[in-house]
Formats: structure tokens, C-alpha cells, sequence
């Protein structure tokens, strides 16, 4: 069985923006991932709002979704389960984004989260266990 791919917004405004950083390493992975891929309206709003802030249209965002095939999963039902983890990692401070992908992870075990965050090292899934995560080096 193939690992679920969760998509992080650090990796879509990468993938959509020659100049960054990491942009070579999103092309790569994207070029690798298996469809669908999945995402959460959190990574979609915060990408949105990043690749503004770099003068870019938002609707990029949204096209390369459709164009990429990833899923937009809603977590509506999971509230108090998204409470509990910005609790937990309240020190962090744990974004709403970053909770929304831990609680995907919790959700798909087979998963791997496409970061370029380094606080997935510190995130825990159903308290104890590692979320996996793919990173740059």
C-alpha cells in the first residue's frame, strides 16, 4: 500500500514561485506524488494568503489544486480533536494549519505530510507516534 501524500502550504507556494528557496525540491516532489494527494481548507487559505504576500495571484492557489489533482478535505467534525492539539502544542505555537494536517495523519496512518515546516519533528499523532513528514534537507 502507498503512503497518503498531505499537502503543506510551505510546498504549494514553493512549487508556485521560481525564486523560492525550495522550489526545485516542490517541483521534484510533486513530480513524484501519487494523486490524489491530500490537502485541508487551512493549507488552502494560508497558501493563498503567502503567495499574495509574495505578489502573486491567490487564484494560483486554486488552479494548481485542480491542475495537481489534490483533495481538499473538510475537518469540520474534528474540532474539539483540533483544540486538543493547538492545546498540546500551545508553546509552538501550533498554527490551525499545521493542527488540520497532524489530525489528517491521524486519520490516514498510512500518510506522509509534505513540509517545509520544521515543527512536524516536534508534532505528535494520536499522542506518541511521529508524523511522518517529507522535507527539504
Amino acid at each position: 500500500m502507498s503512503l497518503v501524500s498531505l499537502m503543506d502550504s510551505g510546498p504549494l507556494v514553493a512549487f508556485l514561485s521560481a525564486n523560492d528557496t525550495h522550489h526545485r525540491w516542490a517541483v521534484d516532489v510533486f513530480a513524484a506524488t501519487q494523486r490524489p494527494a491530500k490537502c485541508c481548507e487551512a493549507v488552502v487559505s494560508e497558501a493563498c494568503f503567502l503567495v499574495g504576500r509574495n505578489r502573486q495571484r491567490r487564484t494560483s492557489v486554486l488552479n494548481f489544486i485542480a491542475a495537481a489533482e489534490l483533495e481538499i478535505v473538510s475537518l469540520a467534525g474534528e474540532l474539539p480533536a483540533l483544540m486538543r492539539l493547538m492545546d498540546k502544542y500551545a508553546s509552538q505555537p501550533m498554527s490551525f494549519a499545521d493542527a488540520c494536517l497532524v489530525r489528517l495523519a491521524e486519520l490516514n496512518s498510512d500518510s506522509v505530510v509534505l513540509t517545509t515546516d520544521a515543527d512536524f519533528k516536534i508534532y505528535r499523532k494520536h499522542g506518541r507516534q511521529v508524523v511522518r513528514t517529507r522535507s527539504p534537507a
